[in-house]
């Protein structure tokens, strides 16, 4: 029986030991997608107690605990504390086979040193130990990432975002923001006139037209390239791609602004109008567009009333997005608005988006449309392994950009390691079939391209 999260968990051959120890194991992080808050990170803020750093706002372990009949009250009912952490405790021994499980001890080990099981019997010593370590130095929010060796990350954050904690931030890790302009887009939202308002403040623009919100997200576009930015990112349950006349988006935007209806056709043309303003903005630029498809958000009525969203609610989608996805990439394309591209659909279609990206690559970046990495849901053993052999098999593995945590946890950096394992698990594995060349320069340089050059190399973050 081998060992618990040994030194060579998930890696059952000796090249895939080789490739991992050599070739993965110390290689930097970019985390290029991410929700940490970013004036906790440039004001390097201390925590104290586990709990707090653990369970604060992770929707993962909530929607676990609430499986496993932890009354809502402990999970966000009040401030993580002891009795949240023996509730979680509790749940740890529920999740055999679920990633969690795995993610959990890992960040144990790789944060605290602790290599004993959470349970009930452990909880209350690990909790202590762990926030009697937290007391001492290394445990503020820049010497997490740093433990971790995180060289950047990547926020995610509105266009009308002031961007201060950007500006002030100072250390080691480069902290970059992300535009994502899902409030700009979402026309048909009771609150959208609201936010036009407070991004038109921003821009210093009074959005009274089409063009005016145009320019807005031009300006704001500008001050967030200034700050180091270069992704922008969008969730989309199935990409908008209908044209329309210059005077069918105007009405249509001059009518959601007064609060009057929109036919489905002019909405979803105004949206693909805005996307594609978007995609002209990063080609300029040279940004990269991060397309997140497919996810059902805040089902839960009664408790997304309650919470708000991002409290564990969401679901996949099953909703087709291959003929919609196809038209909206060719309509950036055909009006040179189609940039770098990382297509993610949380319903995993990887064979789907690997033989769409095909269609686009144009020779001008190598990689220049990426399969994103199995994400949320699918970033599990099995969904990693799919996507990476989806990409093998239908494109180029050795220019993938890798793993991202989508985590507001400082905690959840060794979901990086558990990738590379799984990654070196698969490569290894070919090697040890003879179906790849035994060639551990070859090989060992996909591996190290995969787990932090490739990204470093793509996306061409200030300070990297």
């Amino acid at each position: 029986m081998k060992p618990f999260l040994g030194p060579d968990f998930l890696l059952t051959t000796e090249p895939a030991r080789r490739l991992f120890h050599e070739w993965a194991a110390d290689q930097p992080i970019l985390d290029y997608h991410n929700h940490l808050p970013p004036d906790q990170v440039a004001d390097d803020v201390r925590f104290d107690d586990l709990a707090v750093l653990w369970l604060g706002g992770d929707h993962y372990k909530w929607r676990q605990m609430r499986s496993n009949g932890v009354p809502e009250a402990l999970i966000t009912g009040r401030k993580p504390d002891r009795e949240t952490f023996r509730a979680w405790a509790a749940t740890v021994p529920k999740l055999v086979g679920n990633p969690l499980y795995h993610w959990t001890h890992l960040e144990l080990a790789r944060y605290f040193g602790i290599t004993e099981v959470l349970n009930p019997e452990s909880c209350d010593r690990i909790y202590d130990g762990a926030n009697a370590m937290m007391r001492g130095p290394g445990f503020s929010a820049q010497a997490l990432l740093q433990k971790m060796n995180v060289r950047a990350v990547c926020t995610t954050d509105d266009p009308a975002d002031d961007l201060a904690a950007h500006t002030r931030h100072k250390g080691s890790v480069v902290l970059a923001p992300t535009f994502r302009p899902d409030k700009a887009v979402a026309v048909d939202s009771l609150g959208w006139p609201a936010y036009l308002e407070r991004l038109g403040k921003s821009a210093n623009l009074e959005i009274r037209t089409l063009d005016d919100l145009k320019a807005a997200l031009g300006r704001r576009h500008e001050a967030f390239h200034a700050s180091g930015c270069r992704l922008s990112d969008h969730a989309l349950v199935v990409p908008p791609s209908r044209k329309a006349t210059a005077i069918t988006m105007e009405t249509a935007f001059t009518s959601y602004l007064r609060g009057k209806p929109v036919s489905e056709e002019a909405r979803e043309a105004l949206q693909t109008d805005l996307l594609t303003e978007i995609g002209l903005l990063n080609t300029k630029r040279g940004w990269t567009m991060q397309l997140h498809i497919g996810a059902q958000r805040n089902l839960n009525r009664r408790m997304f009333d309650k919470l708000g969203p991002d409290t564990g609610y969401d679901a996949i989608s099953d909703e087709p997005i291959g003929r919609a996805l196809g038209e909206f990439l060719n309509l950036l394309d055909e009006q040179g608005a189609l940039p770098r591209v990382i297509l993610y659909s949380l319903n995993p279609v990887h064979d789907l988006l690997a033989s769409l990206m095909g269609c686009f690559q144009d020779g001008s970046t190598a990689g220049k449309l990426q399969l994103g990495s199995a994400w949320w849901f699918n970033d599990h053993i099995d969904g990693m392994t799919l996507q990476l052999k989806a990409l093998a098999n239908l494109g180029l593995l050795s220019r993938f950009v890798g793993m991202l945590t989508d985590s507001r946890s400082f905690l959840s950096f060794p979901r990086h390691e558990y990738f590379r394992r799984v990654l070196c698990a698969l490569v290894g594995g070919w090697m040890e079939d003879g179906l790849v060349p035994g060639d551990y320069p070859l090989i060992g340089a996909l591996v190290k391209g995969i787990c932090y050059t490739n990204a470093r190399d793509f996306f061409r973050l200030p300070g990297l």
